[in-house]
């Protein structure tokens, strides 16, 4: 079908923009913010994934202030038209390509009108593959950008207002195979994914942006590593890492960080070293990561949105629905001070860290 995609000159195959290059029904095609006020808080992401393949489109806000996180959740009938990104009271608008994003949340105990601008040129990572056995589980491209956010924010009757260097944050675009959803029940049951340590960490300070990620093996090796440097300056040059290296200093009871450092090494600048100090928690299931019924790509139904909020000091951090976290952390780099966040999710063994089995903590 002709949709108003295929106006734009970005075919890439014989079919029309509504068909994606591959049947695989895990494909994929995502929106991710966040925004932090430099106070410490609130913190707020958004997570909208479009899933061709299945029929659906899903999105979902959700920001902490007060020591509680609110979450507004959507999902609906994707429809023929993919540029139509309306789910629920939420809507993404891209103004400029590259450049400007408007989000906007339109509820009664969340509302939202913020501004993306970039601060920094977007980083394209290295592409992620990941197999189970046979099957290709993992076959994903993704960009991060640094940016400021204008507007306002207005969470349980209270309002924030935001401007770029009061707001700080990162938004990224991913697209390809990633597992969504329900899975198929069909083939060898593979446990190949059960082990999964992955960690990420974008911060702004107010002359430069650093990006760091990392996945490994439960014996320390990786499969995808990545790290640079650029000016807080778009279209200012990247200093890609050469190394990456880190350490996590583990809450007690938890596989989450109390604090972090992360060493980049580049051709340029040289050995960079970035301390991360967690000030709170921002779980991922409120963006439906890990979620049992709001996960991604699952029908809830044809057009529908809930609400719901939870105090952040009586999450149970063992419990799987909250391994999945962003840590809100104040940064340094050397004399600079900023935010940055510290995503985690780990799962089953990690010699280093001490995990043995797929869900046991930090002594």
């Amino acid at each position: 079908m002709i949709t108003q995609g295929d106006e734009y000159p970005i075919h890439q195959t014989p079919e029309p923009v509504q068909q994606v290059f591959t049947s695989d029904r895990n494909f994929y095609d995502r929106f991710f913010f966040n925004g932090c006020f430099r106070e410490g808080e609130p913190y707020f992401a958004v997570a909208m994934g479009i899933y061709p393949n299945v029929g659906i489109i899903d999105c979902a806000f959700s920001a902490v202030a007060g020591g509680v996180q609110h979450c507004v959740r959507a999902s609906r009938v994707l429809g023929a038209e993919r540029m139509d990104t309306r789910v629920g009271p939420i809507s993404i608008e891209i103004l400029r390509p590259l450049q400007s994003m408007r989000v906007r949340v339109d509820h009664e105990a969340v509302k939202a009108d913020l501004t993306f601008e970039a601060r920094a040129t977007a980083i394209e990572e290295p592409r992620f593959t990941r197999r189970a056995g046979p099957r290709l589980v993992m076959d994903m491209t993704r960009f991060t950008q640094h940016g400021g956010y204008s507007g306002r924010l207005t969470v349980a009757g209270k309002s924030y207002d935001a401007k770029p260097s009061r707001v700080w944050g990162a938004r990224d675009r991913s697209w390809g195979v990633r597992g969504i959803g329900p899975q198929d029940p069909a083939g060898v049951p593979s446990s190949a994914m059960g082990q999964y340590y992955w960690l990420w960490s974008p911060a702004n300070f107010e002359d430069v942006c650093t990006l760091w990620d990392v996945n490994e093996n439960a014996d320390g090796s990786r499969w995808h590593q990545f790290g640079a440097i650029t000016r807080a300056e778009p279209g200012a040059p990247l200093d890609l890492s050469t190394g990456v290296e880190f350490s996590i200093n583990y809450a007690s009871g938890t596989r989450h960080a109390k604090s972090a450092e992360i060493i980049l090494r580049g051709a340029r600048a040289g050995e960079s070293r970035i301390e991360l100090k967690t000030l709170y928690n921002f779980y991922m299931q409120g963006i439906g990561y890990f979620h049992p019924k709001w996960g991604h790509g699952m029908y809830v139904g044809p057009d529908v949105s809930t609400y719901e909020s939870f105090k952040t000091a009586e999450v149970d951090e063992r419990d799987f629905f909250h391994q999945h976290i962003q840590a809100v952390c104040q940064a340094k780099m050397g004399s600079r001070e900023g935010t940055g966040i510290l995503e985690m999710a780990l799962l089953g063994p990690h010699d280093r860290s001490g995990f043995k089995e797929f869900l046991d903590m930090h002594p």
